[in-house]
Parts: structure tokens; sequence; C-alpha cells
């Protein structure tokens, strides 16, 4: 007979009890933008709803921005660095392949837990989270930070109109903990491969290094093809993600999704059929469109401003590279402290 091997269980349910996040100190107009392209205040509102974006400066890396967000959710939560078993950091721009950039912050805010980084994009944050919410409760990790981080300005063509005016940078944290209710419902999340052209780096790091006078890697985008699978696919998402949680639309709070587009948000948010009540994330005007980080900065926005409180039941959901996509509904936590 096999040698019996002991399982470990967690907490019955999990729930995000902290959060913190770092906006770069830099504020870029559309002016600024317009400036290496040929565009217009107007035309960019119209197409996206961005009117600013925060960019980093030399001295706001993707280590330091995740450092700064880690901390204020650790405040916030109440939850020691001890008591942090694990690390998870969605990024897609942080520059080094090996090592991941998780363990660095960990040992930055003397955590001593695991630590790795996730590359899925946009819907990177949504996928860390129910990763780190299925550690809470399968007994890994007492308690996981995840981060949501991009730097995207040092990714981008700015001379190039299709994406120059979109992305930007900044980090969001939650601190994942053991709940006595459920306050992280089951994801849904899938991909479509067969779309991963539509959001991408070109060329490849292999071209550029066989031929480093040519354009250098940087974020391709067509905006039309994203536009259509989104404003219409990702209703089928968050559907199926209210269902496995059992919310019907009239019951949320709030509906917090990745800001790529401001029409994609509102487009979605008219096909759920929310409460008149519910607060929407427009975070994507002042913010631009962070990636990864773009989920728990919309979050801060709307529970610092008051739209949403504590407590309140959010349908997050995320959408981008891949194709890749995650959604669930949760419980939100305190508005946090003072950030960037």
């Amino acid at each position: 007979m096999a040698t019996p091997i002991t399982a470990t269980t967690g907490s019955p349910h999990s729930a995000i009890i902290g959060l913190g996040v770092y906006r770069p100190s830099r504020v870029v107009d559309n002016a600024e933008i317009c400036q290496s392209i040929d565009s217009s205040d107007e035309w960019i509102q119209t197409r996206s709803g961005i009117k600013s974006r925060r960019f980093a400066g030399p001295e706001e890396s993707v280590l330091e921005m995740s450092v700064a967000a880690g901390h204020r959710a650790l405040a916030s939560s109440g939850v020691s660095a001890e008591q942090i078993g694990c690390v998870i950091v969605a990024t897609s721009t942080y520059l080094y392949q090996s090592p991941a950039v998780a363990p660095q912050i960990a040992h930055r805010l003397g955590i001593y837990g695991a630590g790795f980084d996730v590359s899925a994009g946009c819907a990177g944050f949504c996928h860390s989270l129910a990763v780190a919410s299925d550690m809470v409760r399968g007994g890994s990790a007492e308690h996981v930070l995840v981060i949501g981080v991009e730097r995207m300005s040092e990714c981008l063509d700015m001379t190039d109109r299709t994406t120059a005016f979109i992305f930007a940078d900044g980090a969001g944290a939650v601190v994942v903990g053991p709940s006595q209710s459920p306050g992280i419902g089951p994801v849904e999340w899938g991909s479509d491969g067969s779309q991963s052209n539509v959001i991408c780096q070109a060329p490849s790091w292999d071209v550029y290094r066989d031929n480093p006078t040519g354009p250098r890697p940087t974020v391709k985008f067509d905006g039309r093809a994203v536009f259509r699978w989104a404003a219409f696919e990702m209703e089928k998402v968050a559907g199926a993600a209210m269902d496995r949680a059992g919310v019907a639309p009239e019951q949320l709070d709030a509906f917090i999704p990745h800001q790529a587009n401001l029409r994609i948000t509102d487009i979605i948010a008219k096909r759920l059929r929310l409460s008149p009540d519910a607060a929407v994330a427009r975070d994507i005007v002042d913010a631009g469109n962070t990636s990864a980080a773009s989920v728990p900065l919309a979050m801060d926005t709307l529970l610092r401003s008051g739209e949403a409180r504590e407590g309140g039941t959010a349908l997050l959901i995320a959408f981008g590279a891949g194709l890749s996509y995650a959604a669930q509904v949760v419980r939100l936590p305190a508005a946090p402290g003072p950030s960037a």
C-alpha cells in the first residue's frame, strides 16, 4: 500500500483585507502626448475617454512602485510582513527575465514567504487574485500579497498613434487573507490564443538581438479588434462570474473593470443591466490604461471617493494580451490610507 501523504487545508473562505496603491507623480495630459503623434485632445477623449495619465520617472521603477503599494496594503490590512506567506506580482513590464521581481519585493518588505511573477497581460491582477484566494483556502499560505504593477511608458513607441495615448504606469496591491464568510467568489477565466497577435510585443527580443539597429520591442495594439472582442465577449464572462458567485447584476454595489477604454466600460455596464445606484469605475479618465495595475487602482479611486464602500459587493473583470481574461465577485475592503 502506498505511503499516505498528509494534506493541508486552510480557511474555508478568503477575502481582500487590505488595499494600497502607488501613482507616479508625473501627470501627462493629452496635449503632451500630441506633441509626438498626429492627434488631438478631442480625438483621444472621444476614442478612449482619457484626459490624462501618469508616467513613472527614473526613480519610479516597477520594484519601487510595488514596494510602495505593498507597504500601504500591509498597513491597510493590519497584517505584518511576517504573516505573508507568498507575494504574487502581475506584470508584463519588468524588464528582467530572471530573477522575478516578486522575491525582490518580498525582501524589501521584510517578507520571507514564496514569491513569483504572473504574466497574463491586463488580466494579470485578476488571475493573481484567484490564485491567492485558492492558496489561502487550500492552506498554502495564511495571507498573500497580490500586486499589479506596470511601467508601460517604457515599453511604448511614443510616435505610434495607436498606443502612445492609451497606456500608463502605476501599482496596486491587496492583501488576501482568511475570512469567516466568502469574500472572493469563484473565478471565471480563460484565453483565446488564436488572437494573440491583437495585443503583443513586436519585434521579438531575438529579432532585436540580431538587428540592434532596428526598432526595439514595443507594445503593438489592434484597437478595433480588441474593442469588438472585449465590448461584447466580456459580458458573457461577467455573467458567468456572477452566476458562479450566486449574485445578480442588480445586487452589485460596484463594477470595477479593467480600465482599457471608457467606451468598453460603458457598453459592458449597460449590457449587464446594473442597478442605477451601482458605482462604475472610470479611473481611465485620469489614469489611462495601466494594464495589470488598473483594477486595484480603480478600486482605490472608488473607495477613496466614497462612491463605493467597505463590504460592498463588486464585480472585477480584466482582459488583455493573450487574449486572456478573468472575472470574480468580491467584497470590497476598507478605503485605504494616503497614497501618492
